[in-house]
C-alpha cells in the first residue's frame, strides 16, 4: 500500500441515521470520508419499516450538525412536535441529507470484511500504523478500500433474533421460513392484510413490536372473522410486558403497554407464557405446530410472527480485535451503561469515544450496533457518539471527551407510536387514551 493511513479517509459503514449524522460530522470538522451502503439508497433499512411510526418527536431526530447543514441548502425542518413514520424519516431528513453529503456517499457496496492491510487478527507488529483494508462487493463484482478509520453504522435490522427460545434457530425454523416473518407487517397493505385475515397467527415476543403486533392483529379480527392470535411469552407471567400504570420511565411505551393489555383483554388472544420454542413442525395439511422445550404445543398455525429483538451481525469483523461484553456483545466500556437489566431508556448516560474505542484503534461501533443486543436505543444518544467520534479522529480530544447531551428525564426510546395523525402535537405516540389502528413497530430509533 503506497498511500500512508493517515492520507487515507474515514470510511462509515451504513447510511442511516447514525451513519449519515457521522459523516455530517466528519465533514464539519474537514475530515476526509466515505460512505459506504448496501442498500439503492439512504435509510434503506429504515425505508424497510416506513409504515411504524416512532415514539420519538422530529426534534429528537435531526442530528444538530446536519440539521445546520441542511438549513444552509434550504431545507424546510417539519414540525418539531410532531412524530413522523419511518418512510416520513427517510424523504423529509436522510434523502434531503444525503444529497447534501454526496459524492461521499455510495450505494449498492456491501462490506464483507474489515482486516487490517495485510495482517490477519494474529499479527501484531505494525497493527495500529497499518491502514484498514474492506472487501466489498458489488453489482460490478468485488474490490478493496483502503481507509484511515472505520465507523460502524451497520445497525442490527439485517439480524433478527430466531424464534427459537434458546437463541439458536429451532428444529425446522428454516424448513417453515415461509410461515414466519421476523419484522412487523404492514396491515394496511392489502397483501399483507390478506396473509393474516382470517388465520391463526402466533406472535412470539414482549418488546414494542410485539405490543405492537398484538394491537394491529387485534384490530384486524374485529374486520376479519377468523383471526385469532396466540401470544408466546418465554417468561412464566406476563409481568412487566405490558410496562404500563405510569412506572415506565416512557410515557409513550407506558401507554403502548396499556393499549396491548386491553388489546389481550377483550381481543381472540390467547396468552401461553413459559412457551420457548424448541422446534417447529409442518403438518400434513401444510399449517404449524409449535413445540415448546417443556413440552408445550401450540397447534394449527397458520403464520408466525417472530418478534423476539436483534442481534449484531459481527461476522464481517472477524478479523478485527474487539473488546465485546460477553452478554450484550456490546463495547465492554459501555455494557454496564446499557444494560436491560439495570438501565431503561430514561437513565442510559451519554458516551461517547471513551466507551466505543476498541483494541483495534480506529474501529468504532455507533448507534445500535454499539449496543449488541441490548434495546431502547436513542437516536439523540447516537448523534452524541458520532459527534464524539468524530471530533476524536479530527484529532479534537477536549471536545471528543466532552459530554454535550443532555437526555430528557423520560427518555426517549425507539419503536411505534400508538397514534394515526401526524399532525399530533404532543402527548407522546401512545398519549392518546384510544386508537383506530396502531402503527407498529420496535424499531426506528430504537
Amino acid at each position: 500500500m503506497s498511500t500512508a493511513p493517515s492520507d487515507l479517509p474515514v470510511v462509515v459503514v451504513g447510511a442511516g441515521p447514525i451513519g449519515l449524522a457521522a459523516a455530517a460530522h466528519l465533514r464539519s470538522r474537514g475530515v476526509a470520508h466515505l460512505v459506504l451502503e448496501a442498500g439503492e439508497g439512504p435509510g434503506a433499512a429504515v425505508a424497510e419499516w416506513g409504515h411504524v411510526r416512532l415514539f420519538s418527536p422530529w426534534r429528537e431526530l435531526v442530528d444538530p450538525v446536519a440539521r445546520e447543514l441542511l438549513l444552509e441548502q434550504g431545507w424546510e425542518p417539519p414540525h418539531p412536535d410532531r412524530y413522523p413514520t419511518g418512510a416520513r424519516w427517510v424523504e423529509d431528513y436522510l434523502r434531503p441529507l444525503a444529497e447534501v453529503l454526496a459524492p461521499a456517499v455510495r450505494y449498492g457496496t456491501r462490506v464483507t470484511a474489515v482486516a487490517r492491510h495485510g495482517r490477519d487478527r494474529l499479527v501484531s507488529s505494525g497493527r495500529d500504523r497499518s491502514a484498514f483494508t474492506l472487501h466489498l462487493r458489488t453489482s460490478a463484482g468485488t474490490e478493496h478500500l483502503a481507509a484511515r478509520a472505520v465507523v460502524d453504522a451497520t445497525g442490527t435490522w439485517g439480524t433478527p433474533n430466531p424464534l427459537g427460545g434458546d437463541g439458536v434457530v429451532a428444529l425446522g425454523e428454516r424448513e417453515s421460513a415461509d410461515r414466519i416473518g421476523y419484522r412487523v407487517p404492514d396491515l394496511d397493505q392489502a397483501v399483507q392484510r390478506s396473509r393474516f385475515a382470517g388465520r391463526h397467527v402466533v406472535v412470539a415476543g414482549t418488546g414494542a413490536s410485539a405490543k405492537g403486533a398484538l394491537l394491529a392483529l387485534t384490530a384486524l379480527a374485529e374486520s376479519e372473522p377468523g383471526t385469532t392470535i396466540t401470544w408466546l411469552v418465554r417468561r412464566s407471567r406476563v409481568g412487566a410486558a405490558f410496562a404500563g400504570s405510569g412506572q415506565d420511565e416512557l410515557p409513550q411505551r407506558g401507554a403502548l403497554g396499556q393499549l396491548a393489555r386491553a388489546a389481550v383483554d377483550r381481543g381472540p388472544v390467547t396468552t401461553r407464557t413459559g412457551f420457548r420454542t424448541a422446534e417447529v413442525r409442518r403438518r400434513d395439511d401444510d399449517r404449524l405446530d409449535l413445540v415448546a422445550f417443556d413440552g408445550q404445543v401450540v397447534e394449527e398455525v397458520d403464520e408466525v410472527l417472530a418478534l423476539t429483538g436483534f442481534r449484531p451481525d459481527l461476522g464481517w469483523t472477524d478479523e478485527l480485535r474487539l473488546d465485546l461484553d460477553p452478554v450484550l456483545q456490546a463495547p465492554r466500556a459501555l455494557a454496564p451503561l446499557i444494560d436491560p437489566n439495570e438501565h431503561s431508556c430514561g437513565t442510559v448516560y451519554p458516551h461517547g469515544v471513551a466507551e466505543l474505542a476498541q483494541p483495534e484503534v480506529g474501529y468504532y461501533p455507533v448507534g445500535m450496533k454499539s449496543y449488541g443486543r441490548a434495546t431502547s436505543f436513542l437516536a439523540l444518544t447516537g448523534f452524541e457518539q458520532t459527534r464524539s467520534v468524530a471530533a476524536a479522529l479530527a484529532g479534537d480530544h477536549e471536545a471528543a471527551a466532552r459530554v454535550e447531551l443532555t437526555l430528557p428525564d423520560t427518555g426517549v426510546c425507539g419503536g411505534a407510536g400508538t397514534f394515526d395523525d401526524e399532525s399530533a402535537d404532543g402527548g407522546g405516540c401512545c398519549g392518546a387514551p384510544a386508537v383506530e389502528v396502531l402503527s407498529i413497530g420496535g424499531v426506528g430509533t430504537r
